[in-house]
């Protein structure tokens, strides 16, 4: 800027270092700021005296009086504020929705911290969707698998094109991980005799550990990919999307990790313990799409009944919604995830390390 308006507008940091400390060096008391410097009393040898002000507090403070001009009160009232009473930000946004959104057909859930979106048809859904993403609160959206070439999703199938490949197999009950043929976990993923034992006998409750994830999926499963792709994530996830922020950062930029990958586990219905997690607790580096694209029913001793499943189910802290939802016959549950808020990491971080 012009050199005449560095005074007064205090335009650069360099200017205003300039200007301040030349007002100290010539003795001035105030030297031009908004509030008084703030001074030591007192020296190492006992005697009274005044040292250099604090330069930091003068700067903020000449930038506050630079900044705001005399014939112009602060847009923020600070009194007024601290009077407010604080808003509650869920029933603000579920009146606003009730009235803004009456075509789409929605209801919250979970002590009303979720928008679940019952018709994925619906191409509204998009508008409440976008004002829930602004606050990060997760959405679910029923029957998006209808929307997919389920068969290429059946175990079956998925093991016939791939199972040759090797693949590490976590055992969730007990983090052993091992190498083998992806066929001998797919085998057994809806017929309990084929699975494996561990060493009181008991069924292994297994996983496959990011396979496959990244690149690889696009080149191992063009036609799984596309179906994603085409059918489900359009413009919020796919890599060229023009909501997908990650995939056009500059090339310097170490992008995560988008996927899209398969995560693939048995369930817990034909395990002893049945409060094994097959995904442990963790944070998600972005945003995430989760699809459920398939859910095995496995055969076999010791598998609980529907009716066993719903059970366990029941004993879950669910809202109402949720449990109507449960005994919907055209309704299949294939998992319960347990999800935390963002801004209650710290707390979690806190608990886990006391326990």
């Amino acid at each position: 800027p012009p050199a005449s308006q560095n005074n007064e507008q205090g335009s650069t940091l360099r200017d205003l270092l300039t200007t301040t400390a030349g007002k100290l060096r010539l003795g001035s008391t105030d030297a031009g700021i908004a509030f008084a410097p703030v001074y030591s009393t007192g020296t190492a040898s006992g005697k009274s005296g005044r040292t250099m002000p604090n330069i930091l507090d003068d700067i903020i403070a000449s930038v506050v009086e630079n900044k705001i001009p005399p014939n112009r009160a602060p847009k923020i009232n600070v009194k007024s504020e601290i009077k407010d009473e604080p808003k509650d930000d869920r029933k603000c946004i579920q009146d606003d929705c009730s009235k803004r959104y009456s075509d789409i057909q929605y209801s919250w859930i979970c002590d009303k911290h979720v928008l679940w979106l019952r018709d994925h048809k619906n191409n509204n859904n998009w508008k409440l969707f976008k004002e829930c993403w602004k606050q990060g609160r997760p959405v679910l959206v029923s029957g998006m698998h209808k929307k997919m070439n389920f068969s290429l999703w059946k175990a079956e199938s998925i093991s016939l094109d791939f199972g040759n490949q090797q693949a590490d197999i976590l055992n969730c009950k007990d983090s052993i991980i091992s190498n083998t043929n992806v066929k001998e976990f797919w085998d057994g993923f809806e017929d309990v005799s084929k699975r494996q034992k561990i060493k009181n006998g008991e069924t292994a409750l297994l996983k496959l550990k990011d396979w496959p994830s990244g690149e690889d999926f696009k080149a191992m499963m063009p036609a799984r990919y596309l179906s994603l792709i085409l059918d489900i994530l359009k413009s919020i996830s796919i890599p060229e999307g023009k909501l997908n922020l990650a995939s056009h950062l500059p090339g310097f930029f170490v992008r995560p990790d988008l996927g899209p990958r398969l995560c693939s586990a048995y369930g817990v219905a034909a395990t002893k313990d049945h409060d094994i997690g097959t995904t442990n607790l963790h944070i998600e580096v972005s945003d995430v799409v989760n699809i459920l694209v398939y859910v095995g029913i496995a055969k076999g001793n010791g598998v609980l009944s529907k009716s066993g499943v719903l059970k366990k189910f029941e004993e879950e802290d669910l809202d109402d919604l949720l449990r109507k939802r449960l005994k919907d016959s055209s309704e299949l549950p294939g998992a319960l995830w347990h999800i935390y808020a963002g801004k209650d990491a710290d707390k979690i971080r806190e608990f886990l390390q006391k326990v």
